[in-house]
């Protein structure tokens, strides 16, 4: 054998054997620092395609699971917290069933609709929530992860023939149905406009009506899924008690758990999550560039760490710029086994929006942080993890499909504080809470959403919004933080309805706040313009506890920026040389800032530094 060949062997030989190292040791991609994220929760975005709307039939395994006798599509445009007649007739007193039982008609053809927006917006990567085969609204009871929602797509009645003729267990047998094709089409189309997007994973559960759930409970220990899950105890047909019982996640017997042994998950569910996985980031065997972009993980921290380290292997193998990130809501130390380089690339970054909630919203007295406070804990959160650059692809949010909206946790500010996640989640579930306030945020809080906004978008980590806070929607909670979308086109009731079914001493109109729109956009286009802003070092130049007076810097080889945030409810004056700063152009007005800096009350300064 010639040299030539013998090194040839060895290459075939060893990387084999080098790529999990190789994969282990990367670090996430580049491209994910400087992404500004748009989240969209997709049956609440925008209906593109009537004829493909829910059905009462359709709901049917979802919670609540006693089907209502009425039923029909919801008004886009109605008043949140008013019952319809249909609801009505039920005779229902719980508010929250009807809430779960709504269906607005939202669908992948809406989001390919909405691109431009988001374009012009200047979004460039796509968070959806699940798009998966499942009968909620919210579809983390999924029925299956390789086929998307029938009624996401344009052939609901079609699509479900065709997947009834598959053999699950085996992905040759996997059909395209006219749904998946669109989702092929939506990344397609996000490609073109050089945007990202990455899908959703719940890969801890799956729904009670999934392929292998439904069939576990037909079949009991017949069935061939019956090592899938944590089964309890079977049927036993000798009795009249039935007996048969499972693990649900957190107690919910719709979301039946996969059983986990040493390595995570078990063979069978296992081999289902990568196999989906795979036709998701290379669908058709076209290639990683027809895929999506990565994947969001749900509820993270039920799954073992073996199961997400071979998981990452496999990801990365099919697109080494794959970008992971994860719901994981824990302290740092708890997230470190996660973020150390052979798991996720980043998280859903809780921990800073608890932070800037303490610096920017809440009221003093009430867990507030001081200027140089915030400053320790940001330090803190930049070098806890082994790779430097792992702060700056943390997805920087506020709301999520989790929690409160940004404008009403600001309404509500001074309660329980957002970092005591258990508490807070309770406090904020409006229709539990009377104390909770559900009305529009008014002027004074909206320049405080907006003070916050100016930093997400200039410290370092990639900033996310959560699908219409950019045009001033509010709400408590889930399921109140999952209103649908506001658009130009459409005419919204004023909001007069109580949760109590009570009216409003004031109603409050609902309509896309188009001013506070322009401001998104524009911290969008100053940090696209300044990469800086999103790859650039960090240094604290001021921490004023007295004045509360936040400065700090950002720069790179080709430019400096000087960030000033006063968060003081009063105006204030900085001499700029006498802190070291050189006078330059202030990119929030365009105009010169002299050496003598005037701030209004909550407001923010960038300058650009000669």
């Amino acid at each position: 054998m010639n040299p030539t060949n013998i090194f040839k062997q060895a290459l075939r030989t060893c990387v084999p054997l080098l790529m999990p190292l190789m994969i282990y040791s990367q670090s996430g991609p580049q491209w994910a620092e400087h992404a500004i994220w748009y989240q969209i929760f997709p049956e609440r975005f925008r209906n593109g395609d009537s004829s493909n709307d829910p059905q009462m039939k359709d709901l049917a395994y979802a919670d609540p699971q006693e089907p209502p006798q009425y039923w029909q599509v919801h008004p886009w445009g109605s008043d949140w917290y008013q019952l319809q007649d249909y609801e009505k007739a039920n005779g229902e007193p719980e508010l929250w069933k009807h809430l779960l039982r709504r269906r607005y008609g939202g669908d992948l053809q809406g989001i390919i609709n909405q691109l431009d927006y988001l374009q012009d917006l200047g979004i460039t990567a796509i968070y959806l929530n699940p798009i998966f085969q499942s009968p909620s609204l919210h579809k983390y009871d999924g029925e299956s992860y390789h086929h998307v929602d029938p009624n996401f797509g344009p052939d609901p009645e079609g699509d479900r023939a065709l997947i009834a003729k598959e053999n699950p267990l085996d992905p040759e047998s996997w059909v395209w149905t006219s749904a998946d094709l669109l989702a092929l089409q939506l990344i397609e189309e996000v490609h073109k406009r050089g945007m990202r997007i990455i899908f959703d994973g719940v890969f801890n559960h799956m729904g009670y009506n999934s392929f292998a759930f439904a069939d576990v409970r037909k079949n009991q220990a017949e069935s061939p899924y019956k090592d899938w899950f944590s089964i309890k105890s079977w049927d036993n047909p000798e009795t009249e008690e039935n007996e048969f019982d499972y693990e649900g996640w957190w107690g919910v017997k719709s979301l039946p758990e996969f059983k986990e042994d040493d390595n995570g998950l078990v063979e069978g569910p296992r081999n289902y999550v990568f196999a989906a996985t795979a036709r998701w980031m290379n669908p058709m065997g076209r290639g990683p560039e027809f895929g999506i972009d990565g994947w969001r993980l749900d509820v993270a921290f039920c799954v073992k760490h073996k199961f997400w380290k071979d998981w990452r292997l496999h990801v990365k193998s099919l697109n080494p710029e794959a970008y992971i990130t994860a719901e994981l809501v824990s302290p740092l130390e708890e997230t470190l086994p996660y973020l150390s380089g052979d798991e996720f690339d980043a998280e859903m970054n809780y921990n800073w929006a608890f932070t800037c909630t303490e610096f920017f919203i809440n009221p003093e007295g009430k867990h507030k942080r001081s200027p140089s406070e915030f400053e320790a804990e940001l330090q803190r959160m930049r070098e806890f993890f082994p790779d430097p650059r792992t702060a700056y692809r943390m997805q920087n949010l506020f709301g999520s499909h989790d929690v409160n909206r940004i404008g009403s946790h600001i309404v509500n500010r001074g309660g329980v504080n957002f970092r005591d996640w258990g508490d807070y989640f309770g406090f904020s579930k409006a229709a539990d809470n009377p104390e909770y306030m559900v009305r529009k945020p008014n002027s004074e809080e909206l320049e405080i959403q907006k003070l916050f906004v100016s930093f997400q978008f200039t410290y370092l980590g990639a900033p996310m919004i959560y699908y219409g806070d950019e045009v001033g929607m509010w709400g408590g909670n889930d399921p109140d933080d999952r209103k649908p979308m506001l658009w130009s086109d459409i005419n919204y009731e004023d909001e007069v309805y109580l949760p109590d079914q009570s009216k409003r001493k004031q109603a409050d109109a609902v309509a896309p706040n188009l001013e506070l729109r322009d401001f998104y956009k524009k911290m969008i286009a100053i940090r696209r313009a300044h990469p800086a802003l999103a790859d650039g070092e960090y240094r604290l130049v001021l921490a004023d506890d007295d004045r509360n007076i936040f400065i700090f810097e950002r720069w790179n080889a080709q430019e400096k920026l000087t960030v000033v945030i006063n968060n003081a409810s009063k105006a204030q004056d900085l001499n700029l040389l006498e802190l070291g700063i050189n006078p330059g152009t202030n990119l929030m007005d365009g105009k010169p800032s002299g050496e003598s800096l005037k701030l209004k009350a909550r407001s923010t300064a960038i300058i650009l530094n000669p």
